[in-house]
């Protein structure tokens, strides 16, 4: 299990994401519209750079939604493999066959 501390630190930029989303996207727009002229363009950058640096979807890591692991998480389903392996092996993942050769 993950520290509660880096997983309420992931979900509160999840949060900052979603509320400078708009903002950020039109930022960008107008920063890289080369139809524009380069004065505007650049007050654009600037602001964009004024906003929180944790609202950057770059920002978030992918953590596994049982564990809080960050790595080795399978994006379709959302676990790690620990994890997906222990759900596969109790039989809760329909399709999931535990191989053998």
């Amino acid at each position: 299990m993950a520290k509660k501390s880096s997983v309420e630190k992931n979900n509160r930029r999840k949060a900052l994401v979603a509320r400078f989303a708009e903002k950020r996207k039109a930022l960008l727009a107008i920063a890289n519209n080369e139809a524009l002229e380069m004065e505007e363009r650049f007050e654009a950058r600037l602001k964009l750079a004024e906003l929180p640096r944790n609202s950057s979807a770059t920002r978030i890591r992918n953590r596994c939604a049982m564990t809080g692991r960050p790595r080795a998480v399978y994006r379709k389903m959302g676990v790690s493999r620990v994890a997906l392996r222990e759900l596969g092996n109790r039989g809760l993942i329909p399709g999931l066959v535990k191989s053998s050769w």
